[in-house]
C-alpha cells in the first residue's frame, strides 16, 4: 500500500518535470527553433488549432523561422496568432509563406525571459509540493485506518520526501539549463 502511494507520487513528479520541459521550450533563446511557435493556437475553420497542424515550420538559418501553411487562406489567421502571442515577433508574409526574423535579444529582454523561466520553475515546485502533500495525506489515511503502522507511515513519508527532493533538484537543473540558453549570446 505504501509502495502504491510512492509509485503514484513518483509518476506525478516525473510528469511535472516533463510539463516544465514542455513549457520552457516556448521561451525564446538566441537561436531560432520551430518549437518556439509550433504550439501557438491559431483560429482556423471555427476552431483553435496548434500551428504545427496547419503549417510546416522550418529554420533555414539560426535567426529565421519560415512557416508555410498547408492552406494559403490561413496566412492571416497565423499572422494574427503570432502578433498576439507574447513572443514579440513581427511576421513578414509574401502571400504564400510567413518569415519570422528573430532579432538578437537585448539584455533587458534576456533578463525578462530569465524571470519567466524562474517563474515557471517555481510553479512546477508548487505542483511538487502538492504531490507531496497528497501523498502524505494518503499515508496518514492508511495509518488512521490501521492498514499500516505509525512507523511505516513515517518511513513512507521519508521516502516520499526523498522523491520530492530528487524531483526538485531535477526542476532546478532544467531551469538553470534554460537560463544558460537564454543568457548565451
Amino acid at each position: 500500500m505504501i509502495n502504491e502511494v510512492l509509485k503514484d507520487a513518483e509518476v506525478r513528479l516525473k510528469k511535472t518535470a516533463e510539463a516544465l520541459r514542455h513549457s520552457l521550450v516556448s521561451i525564446r533563446t538566441g537561436r531560432a527553433t520551430p518549437a518556439l511557435v509550433e504550439h501557438l493556437q491559431v483560429e482556423a475553420y471555427g476552431d483553435m488549432l496548434p500551428l504545427n497542424q496547419m503549417a510546416s515550420i522550418t529554420t533555414p538559418d539560426p535567426r529565421m523561422i519560415v512557416i508555410q501553411p498547408f492552406d494559403a487562406s490561413m496566412i492571416k489567421s497565423i499572422e494574427k496568432a503570432i502578433k498576439v502571442s507574447d513572443l514579440g515577433l513581427n511576421p513578414n508574409n509574401d502571400g504564400r509563406i510567413i518569415r519570422l526574423n528573430l532579432p538578437p535579444l537585448t539584455e533587458d529582454r534576456r533578463r525578462e525571459l530569465v524571470k519567466q523561466v524562474k517563474s515557471r520553475v517555481e510553479e512546477s515546485k508548487v505542483a511538487l509540493r502538492n504531490v507531496r502533500r497528497e501523498g502524505m495525506e494518503s499515508l496518514k489515511e492508511l495509518e488512521s485506518e490501521k492498514m499500516i503502522s505509525e512507523d511505516e507511515q513515517r518511513r513512507g513519508g521519508e521516502k516520499l520526501q526523498e522523491l520530492v527532493d530528487k524531483a526538485t533538484k531535477e526542476l532546478e537543473l532544467i531551469g538553470s539549463h534554460k537560463e544558460a540558453e537564454v543568457l548565451e549570446i
